[in-house]
């Protein structure tokens, strides 16, 4: 990838480590419960139980955030620069408000509970449902002033 190339900003949200623990913990669990079975079975409960919530976790866990060029991609969503409004960054104390009694049910959320702040960016595309887009992000001030820097780039 060539420095023109480069994405404007990159993130990526990865599950705390505890969360891997907690996988652990599940397949030790699963081999206490299969050791009624014998020693094979209760290895093979660990394993396998640690691996396959090790993997949930995984795939939940990380996801990206990337604006480039024209577009801004969160998570599973795309949507061009100019489909996009204001973007504000939000405290914890304001990140966690509008997930609860200020969220609207139509905005596009990619929330991940283990990164308190976030990134609100209006959506002025007539034509899309979603009135806004609450991203969490661990450096919201950088993802908001990298969509401003992208409208401004694409104003000129």
């Amino acid at each position: 990838m060539t420095p023109a190339e480069s994405p404007a900003y990159r993130e990526q949200l990865r599950a705390p480590m505890s969360w891997y623990f907690i996988s652990f913990l599940f397949g030790v669990a699963l081999a206490l419960i299969f050791l009624w079975f014998g020693p094979y079975a209760s290895l093979a409960g660990l394993a396998g139980g640690t691996l396959l919530s090790a993997w949930v976790v995984a795939s939940y866990g990380n996801v990206g955030i990337e604006l480039s060029g024209d577009s801004l991609k969160a998570g599973p969503a795309t949507l061009p620069l100019a489909a996009l409004g204001e973007a504000r960054a939000l405290s914890a104390e304001q990140a966690r408000a509008l997930q609860r009694h200020e969220a609207d049910p139509r905005a596009f959320m990619l929330l991940r509970s283990y990164v308190r702040t976030a990134v609100r960016v209006e959506v002025v595309d007539p034509q899309d449902p979603h009135p806004y887009l609450y991203l969490s992000s661990r450096h919201p001030e950088k993802l908001a002033a990298a969509v401003a820097r992208g409208h401004a780039a694409a104003g000129s």
